[in-house]
């Protein structure tokens, strides 16, 4: 029998810890749904979705943005709250400072996703996200629930030192993720070229999702491209994109989705060897394996795009 009366504690509790900032992902999941809808049903003579696929990555963002509030209530914010006490001054939200705040957030962004290629451990978070060879609106919403675990916060807390509260941190943040919903779609091709020099774009990010050679580990930004191309790590949308892993995951099972490649990881660092070798399993690149077997990040066979019109 349901305890109604524990259910409606932890709810008033909850609510308490949070406010309307932290609640935007989920506040827009039905705007996301409408035009998931909208564009399945304007793209359905191309074949670009896949019922399963498709509820693979809803069940897993639905279950994401949940927890990712919980986390942001009684982890994330409390651990940002107590660094908070050190911050180099203290920065009140007006247009002007919530502008250098969003920029500032993007610069974390950046380094938050390309550390998410290129180490390990946070690879182990971010796999899920590219687990599937479609590109659709519902790719979005694939999601890792142990994003909080990896760490994925902690970039974000220079912005916190240097003087922002954290509430407005995670809602410049939060706005970003909004937008980067809106480019995992094959529905819009290259936009002019001042929007595409500055913005992430459709076309940027379908790239990114790419297990072409030429595609793998670029274009990092969230809503803009800048830091891309002022890092050397964008590349334009030129040959036809191969969505999904170099090694895919052939599984609907959300929790195998979720940790497949943890346990990966565990296991090479149980595998014999010197143990400074196999620690470096946790911060060295996902290709990175121990020299008597070392294997190509990038895959060695053709790439098999899912529509060949786009770009």
């Amino acid at each position: 029998m349901t305890d109604w009366p524990a259910l409606s504690s932890f709810w008033s509790t909850l609510m308490s810890h949070t406010d309307v900032r932290e609640w935007l992902l989920v506040l827009l999941s039905p705007v996301f749904l409408v035009l998931i809808a909208i564009e399945c049903w304007g793209l359905r003579s191309r074949g670009l979705y896949d019922w399963r696929d498709s509820f693979d990555s809803l069940n897993l963002g639905g279950v994401y943005a949940l927890l990712d509030v919980l986390f942001l209530a009684f982890g994330v914010l409390p651990a940002m709250t107590w660094l908070s006490q050190w911050r180099l001054a203290t920065i009140e939200i007006t247009p002007w400072s919530f502008a250098a705040l969003f920029l500032g957030v993007e610069f974390c962004y950046y380094w938050f996703h390309r550390a998410s290629h290129r180490i390990r451990w946070f690879w182990c978070a971010h796999v899920v996200h590219h687990g599937s060879e479609h590109m659709n609106f519902t790719t979005a919403l694939r999601q890792s629930w142990l994003y909080a675990f990896a760490g994925n916060w902690l970039f974000y807390l220079p912005m916190v030192w240097l003087g922002f509260d954290p509430r407005w941190v995670m809602f410049a943040l939060a706005i970003s993720l909004a937008y980067q919903f809106f480019v995992h779609t094959q529905w819009v091709g290259r936009l002019p070229a001042p929007i595409e020099f500055i913005f992430n774009t459709p076309s940027h990010h379908r790239a990114h999702h790419g297990r072409n050679p030429i595609y793998i580990d670029r274009n990092y930004g969230g809503m803009l491209i800048v830091f891309d191309r002022l890092f050397g790590t964008f590349v334009p949308e030129n040959e036809a994109v191969d969505y999904g892993l170099v090694h895919p995951v052939h599984s609907h099972n959300p929790l195998w989705l979720t940790v497949h490649e943890w346990v990966a990881m565990v296991r090479d660092v149980c595998r014999p060897g010197p143990l400074p070798d196999r620690l470096k399993h946790l911060w060295a690149p996902p290709e990175w394996q121990r020299p008597r077997d070392n294997a190509p990040h990038a895959s060695e066979r053709p790439s098999r795009p899912h529509d060949a019109s786009c770009p």
